[in-house]
Protein backbone atom coordinates (compact mmCIF):
# COMPACT_ATOMS: atom_id res chain seq x y z
CA UNK A 1 0.00 0.00 0.00
CA UNK A 2 2.93 2.26 -0.51
CA UNK A 3 1.97 5.73 -1.56
CA UNK A 4 4.08 8.74 -2.37
CA UNK A 5 4.48 10.31 1.05
CA UNK A 6 8.02 11.59 0.55
CA UNK A 7 7.24 14.71 -1.51
CA UNK A 8 6.29 16.70 1.58
CA UNK A 9 7.23 20.28 2.18
CA UNK A 10 7.43 21.93 5.58
CA UNK A 11 6.72 25.37 6.89
CA UNK A 12 5.24 28.43 5.25
CA UNK A 13 8.42 28.94 3.25
CA UNK A 14 7.90 25.59 1.52
CA UNK A 15 11.39 24.29 2.31
CA UNK A 16 12.05 20.63 1.55
CA UNK A 17 11.72 18.10 4.36
CA UNK A 18 14.88 16.30 5.38
CA UNK A 19 15.00 13.03 3.39
CA UNK A 20 15.32 11.00 6.60
CA UNK A 21 12.20 12.66 8.00
CA UNK A 22 10.37 12.09 4.73
CA UNK A 23 11.35 8.42 4.76
CA UNK A 24 10.15 8.03 8.36
CA UNK A 25 6.85 9.77 7.52
CA UNK A 26 6.40 7.42 4.54
CA UNK A 27 7.11 4.37 6.71
CA UNK A 28 4.64 5.45 9.38
CA UNK A 29 1.98 6.39 6.82
CA UNK A 30 2.36 3.03 5.10
CA UNK A 31 1.68 1.39 8.46
CA UNK A 32 -1.34 3.64 8.98
CA UNK A 33 -2.62 2.72 5.50
CA UNK A 34 -2.25 -0.98 6.34
CA UNK A 35 -4.07 -0.53 9.65
CA UNK A 36 -6.87 1.40 7.89
CA UNK A 37 -7.26 -1.47 5.43
CA UNK A 38 -7.42 -3.96 8.30
CA UNK A 39 -10.05 -1.83 10.08
CA UNK A 40 -12.21 -1.73 6.94
CA UNK A 41 -11.95 -5.50 6.50
CA UNK A 42 -12.74 -6.10 10.19
CA UNK A 43 -15.79 -3.83 9.95
CA UNK A 44 -16.94 -5.71 6.84
CA UNK A 45 -16.69 -9.00 8.74
CA UNK A 46 -18.51 -7.50 11.71
CA UNK A 47 -21.34 -6.31 9.47
CA UNK A 48 -21.61 -9.76 7.86
CA UNK A 49 -22.23 -11.16 11.34
CA UNK A 50 -24.69 -8.43 12.30
CA UNK A 51 -26.59 -9.00 9.05
CA UNK A 52 -27.04 -12.63 10.12
CA UNK A 53 -28.23 -11.43 13.53
CA UNK A 54 -30.71 -9.13 11.76
CA UNK A 55 -32.11 -12.03 9.73
CA UNK A 56 -32.41 -14.17 12.85
CA UNK A 57 -34.18 -11.38 14.72
CA UNK A 58 -36.54 -10.75 11.80
CA UNK A 59 -37.35 -14.46 11.47
CA UNK A 60 -38.31 -14.59 15.15
CA UNK A 61 -40.02 -11.18 15.34
CA UNK A 62 -37.39 -9.78 17.71
CA UNK A 63 -36.86 -6.02 17.85
CA UNK A 64 -33.99 -4.57 15.80
CA UNK A 65 -32.47 -2.85 18.84
CA UNK A 66 -31.36 -4.50 22.07
CA UNK A 67 -30.62 -1.66 24.53
CA UNK A 68 -29.35 -4.02 27.25
CA UNK A 69 -26.86 -5.65 24.87
CA UNK A 70 -25.82 -2.24 23.54
CA UNK A 71 -25.12 -0.98 27.07
CA UNK A 72 -23.04 -4.07 27.80
CA UNK A 73 -21.09 -3.61 24.60
CA UNK A 74 -20.42 0.06 25.33
CA UNK A 75 -19.16 -0.73 28.84
CA UNK A 76 -17.01 -3.56 27.47
CA UNK A 77 -15.56 -1.38 24.70
CA UNK A 78 -14.82 1.48 27.10
CA UNK A 79 -12.81 -0.93 29.26
CA UNK A 80 -10.97 -2.29 26.23
CA UNK A 81 -10.21 1.28 25.14
CA UNK A 82 -8.88 2.24 28.56
CA UNK A 83 -6.65 -0.83 28.62
CA UNK A 84 -5.38 0.02 25.12
CA UNK A 85 -4.70 3.66 26.11
CA UNK A 86 -7.41 4.87 23.72
CA UNK A 87 -9.85 7.58 24.74
CA UNK A 88 -12.93 5.67 26.01
CA UNK A 89 -15.24 8.52 24.95
CA UNK A 90 -13.94 8.20 21.39
CA UNK A 91 -14.41 4.42 21.48
CA UNK A 92 -17.97 4.88 22.74
CA UNK A 93 -18.79 7.38 19.98
CA UNK A 94 -17.44 4.97 17.38
CA UNK A 95 -19.44 2.06 18.77
CA UNK A 96 -22.60 4.18 18.98
CA UNK A 97 -22.15 5.06 15.30
CA UNK A 98 -21.71 1.38 14.41
CA UNK A 99 -24.69 0.34 16.55
CA UNK A 100 -26.91 2.94 14.86
CA UNK A 101 -25.92 1.55 11.45
CA UNK A 102 -26.54 -2.03 12.60
CA UNK A 103 -30.00 -1.09 13.89
CA UNK A 104 -30.75 0.63 10.57
CA UNK A 105 -29.77 -2.58 8.77
CA UNK A 106 -31.88 -4.70 11.14
CA UNK A 107 -34.89 -2.44 10.58
CA UNK A 108 -34.44 -2.78 6.81
CA UNK A 109 -34.20 -6.56 7.11
CA UNK A 110 -37.34 -6.63 9.27
CA UNK A 111 -39.07 -4.54 6.59
CA UNK A 112 -38.10 -7.11 3.97
CA UNK A 113 -35.15 -5.25 2.46
CA UNK A 114 -32.22 -7.68 2.43
CA UNK A 115 -29.50 -5.20 1.54
CA UNK A 116 -30.08 -1.66 2.84
CA UNK A 117 -26.80 -0.54 1.26
CA UNK A 118 -28.05 -1.54 -2.20
CA UNK A 119 -31.28 0.39 -1.64
CA UNK A 120 -29.75 3.59 -0.26
CA UNK A 121 -26.53 3.53 -2.25
CA UNK A 122 -24.57 4.19 0.95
Amino acid sequence: MSTSHTNETAGAAGSQVDPAVGAELARLRDSIDNIDAAVVHMLAERFKCTQQVGHLKAAHQLPPADPARESQQIARLRTLAENAKLDPAFAEKLLNFIIAEVIRHHESIADGIDDPVAITGE
